[in-house]
């Protein structure tokens, strides 16, 4: 096989290469930020502000387009900042979207050596057949179809060479350039926190026998489930930095559509979508937190597969507890309640302005929209994420210091905002309520 040429894209992949392309994105960013400022002096306050705006969704796609070809922990930090809103800057956060939907894949030159550093030989050797073009390509590692000696298809994820080693440095240095720049809009202290959390759950990520751990937890919770499937471990051809598991088709997100299935059938996934996420949460204390689209696959009979188990939030029973009283106040309408809610699991701050009953009135009347009636709710029709972002940009300024995202429910939320969109993008139309009295409020003390 011809020898061939890595992509010069992805050469960053010692810690000193990668602090230098980081280095570089935040010399420039800082530079934009800085000319932007200036300039400001001599703009009127509307041509100033649409300039900002320009300058914010320049600055996201910059940092898109370098987390993307970085991969590991910085890529997986964007994808999460995507999701967390109220973080960053609303254009950087909606430029920072691509890495949800996509990522470049790696030279297979790099690919392949990194399996038989792994397992300790070729993929001519040790399959039967080894596809060099990438069936997917994620943060941390990217996934390739192969065949077994034994003639069992599979999918073999291998992990980006050099993620593990930089993932420290990597953070750390993107913290900095994101403070640098003046983006991020929470506390110094959250963001220690925030970034605390994300290089634990990378860890965590990083080790493919701790993922093969969390899959024989998850089997052995859904054995003999009625719609629940999952691939199964070829431990013979796994190990730290490499996983191979059986292969189980199914349809993408994009290709749940009329006619091949039904809005029946749609309004099923979606209800099962929520009850899976529920009883994870609030059952077993252990959620799958990674709600990436390419993590998911359906059927027209309503099976839902479940894909990649690297990211898995254990949630303590305290926590637990928090926010069974949280969603039971607020399904009853305890608006008055909610403040020491929210302390509590650390989203509100104790030195910012105590907000109203109106305040939460009209965050309640908001979010709990899906939750509240029986009545089935229509996704395809949802306005609810702009009423959030009209919410936050009205009332945003007011209640600066009085809200952060909090490390302990970070995952949690991830959850939640990941699957509204999958709601959404299958047009769902179903009533949640059922599930919320049956998983949450029976047994709420």
């Amino acid at each position: 096989m011809a020898k061939e040429k890595d992509d010069k894209r992805f050469k960053a992949t010692t810690p000193g290469k990668r602090f230098l392309k980081l280095a570089g994105m935040s010399a420039n960013i800082a530079k934009n930020v800085a000319s932007h400022k200036v300039k400001g002096l001599f703009r009127d306050e509307d041509t100033h502000t649409q300039s900002q705006e320009q300058l914010y969704s320049d600055i996201g796609k910059q940092i898109a387009q370098t987390l993307g070809e970085m991969k590991g922990a910085v890529m997986k930090v964007g994808q999460i900042a995507s999701q967390v809103k109220d973080m960053l800057p609303d254009e950087v956060a909606s430029a920072l979207e691509v890495l949800q939907k996509e990522s470049p894949p790696m030279p297979y030159a790099m690919i392949r050596r990194q399996l038989i550093k792994a397992l300790g030989d070729t993929p001519e050797n040790l399959f039967a057949h080894f596809d060099e073009t990438p069936f997917a390509a994620a943060s941390i590692g990217q996934v390739h179809r192969a065949l077994t000696k034994e003639g069992e298809e599979c999918v073999v994820k291998i992990q980006y060479p050099g993620v593990k080693e930089s993932c420290d440095s990597d953070l750390k240095h993107l913290k900095r350039a994101l403070k640098l720049a003046g983006l991020v809009k929470v506390s110094a202290e959250v963001i220690d926190q925030t970034f605390e959390e994300i290089r634990r759950m990378l860890y965590e990520e990083l080790d493919y026998v701790h993922e093969a751990e969390n899959l024989t937890l998850f089997r052995d919770y859904y054995q003999d489930h009625p719609y629940i499937v999952m691939p199964e471990l070829i431990e013979s051809l796994s190990a730290e930095t490499v996983l191979t598991l059986t292969y189980v088709p199914g349809d993408s997100l994009q290709q749940v559509k009329q006619p091949q299935y039904s809005q029946d059938t749609i309004n099923l996934i979606g209800y099962r979508i929520f009850e899976t996420f529920g009883r994870q949460i609030y059952d077993l204390h252990a959620v799958h937190s990674d709600p990436h689209p390419g993590n998911f696959a359906f059927r027209p009979d309503g099976s839902i597969i479940l894909y990649d188990f690297g990211a898995v939030k254990r949630i303590p029973e305290a926590t637990i507890d928090k926010l069974r009283q949280l969603v039971a106040d607020a399904i009853a309408g305890n608006v008055e309640t909610l403040d020491s809610h929210l302390m509590a699991i650390g989203v509100r701050q104790q030195g910012g302005k105590q907000p109203d009953v109106a305040f939460y009135s009209e965050w309640m009347d908001i979010v709990m929209t899906p939750f509240r009636d029986y009545t089935p709710y229509d996704f395809s029709e949802s306005n609810l994420h702009r009423r959030v972002m009209g919410k936050l940009k009205r009332d945003g300024l007011k209640y600066i210091g009085s809200f952060q995202p909090s490390p302990e429910t970070m995952h949690v939320d991830r959850v939640i905002s990941g699957h509204y969109w999958t709601m959404v993008d299958l047009g769902v139309k179903v009533s949640f309520r059922p599930l919320v009295d049956e998983i949450v409020l029976q047994k709420v003390a």
